[in-house]
């Protein structure tokens, strides 16, 4: 299959903090529209990938890379990248909600301040919030209260807030590390419909620890291993017929 059917290709990528090698040579494609889950122990690598996409871990320093990271068919270390622009393309939600100190009006439009050329009128906006806050299920709740505090919504609210910051800017990948890490049940349920309700418009990867949240929410799963790639595919055929067996170990639950 063409590249062109990815949104995210990499090829021999190794990731190095200081001395200590957190990625060896992984090459990964996540297709384009789909939900593709990160799974493995702690310290496999799943979150330094992610990193990778929009080129996070750089803030750490002290941090090299090797490899080619290809999204939309562009080398993101080409340089005539511009960071901000990756970051516009490129959404991240973390694992704890993190709402600006604002308004629920304020944090949706925070991003088309500062990315907009040129300033949008109030009509814009207004359309730009009740149009993302639609898109994750908020509108009917929160029509009426854009003048609150973000911080004053529930966990569940706050964390839709947050994916629904992202929407004006109109990225084509966001990336979700443990984004229900800080939820309860009910509250995960209704961000992982939100997850299959934004599939097909964006193409997501989601770091998880969590099994059955994999299998119910993604349609592909790569599972790490020791900062390698040790098995992609639909996630369906990984968790009943894995290739590898550390893979089935690791579905088994006899490590991690």
């Amino acid at each position: 299959m063409s590249d062109l059917a990815y949104s995210i290709v990499t090829r021999d990528l190794s990731l190095w903090y200081g001395e200590f090698q957190a990625l060896r040579s992984v090459s990964f494609k996540a297709r384009n529209g789909l939900i593709t889950a990160l799974i493995g122990p702690s310290g496999c690598g799943k979150t330094t990938l992610l990193r990778c996409f929009n080129r996070v871990n750089e803030r750490y320093g002290n941090v090299t890379t090797t490899g080619e990271i290809r999204l939309l068919g562009k080398n993101i270390y080409d340089e005539d990248v511009s960071l901000i622009e990756l970051r516009k393309s490129v959404g991240m939600v973390f694992q704890r909600p993190n709402p600006l100190p604002l308004t629920v009006y304020e944090n949706i439009v925070f991003g088309l301040h500062i990315h907009s050329p040129a300033r949008l009128n109030a009509s814009a906006l207004d359309e730009a919030v009740e149009q993302a806050l639609t898109d994750v299920g908020l509108w009917m709740d929160l029509k009426d209260k854009q003048k609150s505090k973000a911080t004053s919504l529930s966990l569940d609210q706050q964390q839709k807030l947050c994916i629904a910051r992202l929407l004006p800017l109109k990225p084509e990948i966001i990336l979700m590390d443990e984004p229900c890490s800080a939820l309860d049940v009910e509250a995960t349920r209704q961000v992982e419909e939100l997850m299959l309700e934004l599939a097909g418009r964006y193409t997501i990867i989601i770091v998880t620890h969590n099994m059955a949240q994999a299998k119910r929410v993604s349609h592909e799963c790569a599972f790490m291993l020791m900062g390698e790639l040790i098995e992609h595919s639909r996630t369906e055929d990984l968790f009943i017929r894995p290739l590898d067996k550390r893979t089935a170990e690791y579905i088994e639950g006899r490590f991690g």
